[in-house]
């Protein structure tokens, strides 16, 4: 799937615009985003720990939510944004402080819809997490 236009997103992953604060907090860098599939770093902190010293689960699906969304947007058209509808994330084992990748893919793309999925390993390639999402295609400026 190939991007047809600048987006939002597209102007992200090209340095054109700053990260949001929310993916500054997680530490994220994009590594890669095109053709429907997409690759961030994040960085995990002490500061995303549970009570049980490993990161908790909202800040995994957060990083999933973000390479999810970038995957997303190697196919939205100028002018369109996407807003996350449905998410399922699935935590294989405890995170520790240190870099994440995410690797989304969108499944399947639709007029209005779009399906995809990531993981989300160590550096070293460990599976940490997965997920999957449906996303809805907006105009930028409309409310969600």
């Amino acid at each position: 799937m190939e991007r047809q236009e600048r987006n939002g997103f597209t102007r992200f992953a090209e340095g054109a615009l700053p990260m949001p604060p929310c993916a500054e907090t997680l530490g994220a860098e994009i590594i890669e985003v095109a053709g429907g599939e997409s690759t961030v770093s994040f960085v995990a902190t002490e500061r995303f720990f549970n009570p049980g010293a490993v990161v908790q689960g909202g800040f995994l699906a957060a990083m999933l939510d973000d390479t999810m969304g970038l995957a997303t947007s190697s196919v939205l058209a100028e002018g369109q944004f996407s807003a996350t509808i449905e998410m399922k994330a699935n935590f294989i084992r405890p995170a520790r402080a240190g870099k994440l990748i995410g690797h989304g893919r969108v499944v399947q793309a639709g007029r209005s819809i779009v399906f995809v999925e990531a993981s989300l390993t160590t550096a070293d390639g460990e599976l940490i997490a997965t997920g999957s999402s449906s996303l809805r295609i907006v105009p930028l400026n409309a409310p969600v």
